[in-house]
């Protein structure tokens, strides 16, 4: 088996015990040693937060297990791979789908063994859970916002005649790049008083209006 060893530390965690990056490296090298795998490289990020994954080393990191470069991926601490049971949980996705292990020796992660998958799978329970806390709690804040008649979304720049234009030829099948290009052979102005229409900047007029509707309802 083929490993990455993947470090992380924070610039304000530097300095914190059992934190540091030499610490990590040891437990993953011994980890890596007692499995009998192959270390292939040892990637760091080194200032980075756990905030998201986006961040040199994991990205070069998972892109070697996509290209099957590394058959696991094993890290010292959870917390040093990602704080956010929702990105943990697209990991684990990731590797199923991608057949690459993901091993985290603090919480006893380990997608190679049965009891480590199933301790993976409850916290992709968590995540899930987490994920529809966050999901409804947005809804709840937007219908107070609705209910006290604020309006949602970015101000209305555009004439009426324009989006009333755009949600009927919407109605009667025109696909969004047609309207686009209507637009513009048109010369009509963009919200941004921009001179070329995209089917991004139809596709936005139309939620607009959709939570026109919404409000009003």
């Amino acid at each position: 088996m083929r490993a990455i060893g993947y470090l992380r530390v924070s610039t304000e965690e530097q300095a914190a015990s059992g934190l540091g990056l030499e610490a990590q490296r040891a437990r993953v090298l011994e980890e890596v040693s007692r499995r009998g795998w192959e270390l292939v490289e040892l990637v760091v990020d080194d200032g980075y937060s756990a905030k998201s994954l986006d961040r040199p080393g994991i990205t070069a990191a998972l892109r070697m297990l996509t290209t099957r470069e590394a058959d696991a991926l094993v890290v010292a601490k959870l917390d040093r791979l990602s704080r956010s049971l929702l990105d943990f949980a697209r990991l684990m996705d990731r590797s199923r789908r991608e057949g690459w292990q993901l091993v985290a020796l603090d919480l006893g992660v380990d997608t190679s063994t049965p009891a480590g998958e199933m301790l993976a799978g409850v916290l992709a329970t968590f995540a899930q859970y987490e994920r529809r806390l966050i999901a409804q709690r947005t809804r709840d804040a937007l219908a107070v916002k609705r209910s006290q008649g604020a309006r949602l979304g970015r101000p209305v720049l555009l004439p009426a005649a324009v989006r009333t234009r755009i949600a009927t030829e919407r109605a009667q099948g025109a696909t969004l790049p047609a309207i686009a290009d209507g637009l513009t052979r048109d010369a009509v102005p963009t919200a941004q008083a921009g001179v070329r229409w995209y089917p991004s900047t139809v596709a936005a007029v139309l939620r607009s209006l959709e939570l026109d509707m919404e409000v009003a309802a």
